[in-house]
């Protein structure tokens, strides 16, 4: 069987939903067969090249299964994070019933910043150049939830982040401003001034107006348990508040039927609006955490989100929460959160409303007990699933910027392929626990996940999972390569940036497919500027189809593929990640490079 070498590149593409990727990449041509033929010729043998092809098509692979990935916290009695533990010191319980651990790993966040790889010599201008400066290596975005915060609240939390930004941010550290009403408000910087005046330009900005003298005034959770749960309870007491209302009609003796006919109505009313507006809220402040995750997810090292909130409510929209630690996971993004109300006392009702009934103000206060419990339980939700911290009930809120800037120093992965999981949408409660032999530790983990509502299509799949390991910083060796870089000044300031991945494509699980060792293999090369910004990147795929011959005595020194960059003189941030088909092996490898 006869087979061609192809060269595929990308010439525009768009790489991933997220990068657009040009460039051209090439295979090293491999060592051609230069025996001469004799009469009568035979037919010219078969070359390395014509085994290892390249394809110009979307890189498509299968992938794990309902694999849901579980983040755990271990800490000892002091608050410390330990990394030193094993998989069968964690039980892990999906709906009460234990699983099986197929995933694990201990990721350690220093491991995840990148040093700079020295140019080859050869290649530039031996005169000695000044120390480069050093590169980014900690990303901490700063989400104010300038849409549910009150004004008092913000302010504390604002001057709070001041004093922690100007005495902890280092010369690796860059920090970025966001709100959930505006999105960005300063992007990545180090420049103390810029942040300390981005931070003061913070205001309140509520999407929508409610006053407290609202008649009849209904929390969400109240409104919710009005309209979606049928709650009576709830009607009755919000009813009689409403007939209490200056504002309702006066009804004559013997119209009670009537008035309560009104009453319930009007309540009805009331309780779409608010759950109308406060559901619109929540999705925007989901929506802009969203965005964020997505933003960072760019940036090289350690990367983490402090999400300063009063806390909202998830009523209707507890999937995209979890859908959101879903992929702040699978970056290795840590997402701590910080209750800006501080320490708040929520065992008496509110003064600042104005009570028409006292009988019945008495009686909705349990709903808005329960509604302000909730409100900050998202918070905690989001911490818990990716190794956050969450500070609540404290108005040290200095002290409180500290711990949620501060990443733990070990994550655990755990992993796990739930049995028969029909794709229902269904909530699962999850639980981590340790085992007996570890004692005095605690642990934090993710509490839960939504089964998916239909059967993900591979493709979509296939992307979602070259994206995830590309902005990812973890390393992983499931694929034997090595990563090294070349570059030559065309210009004064500018340049020509080659990456050189060479793999040892022997220990790929090849399948006999007609007499070949068959196999894909697509390589994709990230490049990122010094503080994190991703610039572009390249893809390529091989087709493998080799013959026992070729594998076992040709390919000793291994497949060497080059991705070339037109750069600009700099520091830049490289990320090569390689996946195989047959295998479904996953590898990744940081590096970067100085251009003087």
């Amino acid at each position: 069987m006869k087979s061609s070498i192809r060269t595929n590149c990308r010439s525009p593409i768009s790489l991933l939903p997220l990068l657009p990727a040009l460039l051209f990449c090439v295979l090293l041509p491999a060592r051609q067969d230069t025996t001469p033929s004799v009469a009568p010729p035979p037919p010219p043998p078969e070359t390395t090249a014509s085994e290892i092809s390249t394809r110009d098509s979307p890189a498509t692979f299968k992938t794990k299964v309902n694999l849901v990935q579980v983040q755990a916290v271990v800490r000892d009695s002091n608050g410390k994070a330990i990394g030193n533990l094993k998989k069968e010191n964690f039980l892990l319980f999906d709906q009460g019933k234990r699983q099986e651990i197929t995933k694990f790993a201990v990721q350690k966040i220093s491991d995840l910043s990148i040093s700079v790889e020295a140019p080859k010599e050869d290649l530039i201008d031996a005169t000695p150049k000044p120390a480069p400066p050093p590169i980014a290596s900690h990303f901490i975005a700063y989400l104010f939830d300038d849409v549910h915060l009150d004004f008092s609240d913000l302010a504390q939390a604002r001057d709070a982040a001041d004093k922690n930004i100007n005495e902890t941010l280092g010369a690796t550290d860059r920090a970025a401003i966001f709100t959930t009403s505006a999105g960005t408000v300063l992007d990545f910087t180090d420049d103390k001034a810029k942040l300390h005046q981005a931070l003061l330009s913070l205001r309140v900005r509520p999407q929508v107006i409610t006053a407290q003298s609202d008649c009849p005034f209904i929390t969400y959770y109240m409104a919710d348990r009005i309209i979606n749960t049928t709650d009576s309870y709830a009607m009755q007491i919000a009813s009689a508040d409403t007939q209490s209302c200056p504002t309702f009609p006066t009804f004559p003796p013997g119209a009670e039927q009537q008035a309560q006919a009104m009453a319930e109505q009007l309540v009805r009313s009331m309780s779409q609006r608010v759950i109308a507006a406060s559901g619109h809220d929540t999705r925007l402040a989901l929506s802009t955490l969203k965005d964020v995750i997505r933003r960072i997810s760019a940036m090289p090292g350690q990367r983490s989100i402090v999400l300063v909130s009063p806390g909202f409510l998830t009523l209707e929209d507890h999937p995209a929460v979890t859908e959101l630690i879903d992929r702040a996971a699978r970056w290795s993004i840590v997402i701590s959160s910080l209750d800006a109300r501080g320490l708040y006392n929520n065992s008496l009702p509110d003064a600042s409303r104005i009570t028409y009934n006292v009988q019945a103000e008495t009686l909705m206060h349990e709903y808005e007990r329960t509604n302000s419990d909730l409100q900050a339980d998202v918070l905690g939700e989001l911490a818990d699933g990716t190794g956050g911290a969450f500070f609540h009930n404290n108005n040290n809120l200095k002290a409180g910027f500290q711990r949620v800037a501060d990443t733990p120093e070990y994550i655990y992965v755990l992993g796990f392929s739930p049995e028969n999981l029909k794709p229902d949408g269904a909530y699962h409660k999850l639980k981590v626990t340790l085992a007996a032999t570890t004692g005095g530790l605690g642990v934090q983990a993710r509490r839960g996940y939504f089964a998916p509502k239909h059967v993900a299509d591979s493709a979509t799949e296939a992307k979602s999972q070259i994206e995830d390991a590309l902005f990812s910083r973890e390393v992983i060796h499931d694929i034997p390569f090595d990563v090294h870089t070349q570059f030559f000044k065309t210009a004064d300031f500018d340049a020509k940036l080659t990456v050189l991945s060479r793999v040892d494509i022997r220990h790929l699980p090849f399948k006999k497919v007609d007499n070949r060792n068959t196999d894909d293999l697509t390589v994709v090369v990230g490049l990122f500027d010094r503080n994190g910004n991703f610039i572009q990147a390249s893809e390529k795929s091989l087709e493998m189809r080799l013959r026992d011959v070729t594998l076992q005595t040709k390919l000793g020194s291994g497949v060497t593929i080059r991705h070339s960059f037109d750069v600009k003189t700099g520091g830049y941030v490289i990320r090569v990640v390689l996946r195989d088909t047959q295998g479904q092996l996953l590898a990744a490898e940081n590096s970067s490079v100085e251009i003087p």
